[in-house]
């Protein structure tokens, strides 16, 4: 266990703020954008569909669009997911977070899934857009996580991600400390989906997540901003197995 210390800048920047609702309105998709730069988080997660006015509203800043791709079921075919990865690339998008077939998964077929991995993040890193794949590990075995999570540490994403914030559950310590017990420091970890509070947003940094996705990052910014003035410090420290990894 290393024990390593965040500014209240590094921990904005682990976030990837996020508004994935059907019903979102270019003015919401604005207001997320002045978020982001006002606190200065790593990324917007949005649907694909808004890329290209998040990339108008971000182009001058140093704040990622991140496009999600076959979201939130991954019930879409391979050649679905690339068509789909390359509009929103053409449109801005330079994070891409798609979804597993997670029904192949449950068929056992697991070289489905790693030649949709290898195609998708060949496609990304061929035009150096960062790719993290996403598990829903609400539907999955603790073995099933394991096993996509090694096919990840072959394969090489930049991210593989706990859940869509969609489905039955989000994300949870023990999955982020299964994932990165795989995967080590050859793949980092997003954990997204219910992380709602400063104190589950620093649990699964210390479990082993360099980014979290969340719509409360706000909040949990404001709240870690609050302590630290409390105490009277300019940094956070955090116990981690894993190296800090602020990609």
């Amino acid at each position: 266990m290393t024990q390593y210390e965040y500014t209240l800048d590094e921990l904005s920047r682990l976030i990837d703020h996020t508004n994935l609702h059907a019903y979102a309105s270019a003015k919401d998709m604005k207001k997320l954008c002045d978020e982001a730069k006002k606190y200065h988080f790593r990324m917007v997660a949005i649907n694909q569909v808004q890329s290209k006015l998040c990339y108008n509203e971000l182009k001058d800043t140093d704040i990622d669009i991140g496009a999600a791709i076959s979201f939130p079921l991954g019930q879409t075919t391979v050649e679905s997911k690339l068509f789909d990865i390359k509009n929103a690339i053409d449109n801005g998008a330079n994070e891409i977070d798609y979804v597993i077939n997670i029904t192949e998964v449950k068929n056992g077929n697991f070289d489905y899934i790693k030649d949709e991995m290898e195609q998708i993040v060949r496609v990304c890193h061929e035009d150096n857009v960062l790719i993290k794949v996403i598990f829903e590990n609400a539907y999955l075995t603790k073995d099933e996580i394991k096993h996509v999570a090694q096919i990840a540490k072959e394969v090489k994403p930049d991210f593989i991600k706990t859940s869509t914030g969609f489905g039955p559950s989000g994300a949870k310590v023990e999955d982020v400390k299964l994932m990165k017990s795989v995967v080590g420091d050859d793949v980092s970890v997003k954990a997204a989906g219910g992380i709602r509070n400063s104190d589950d947003f620093l649990a699964m940094i210390s479990a082993g997540a360099d980014r979290i996705g969340a719509s409360s990052g706000i909040p949990i910014i404001n709240a870690i901003k609050k302590r630290m003035q409390d105490e009277n410090v300019d940094t956070i420290k955090i116990d981690r197995d894993y190296k800090k990894n602020m990609k």
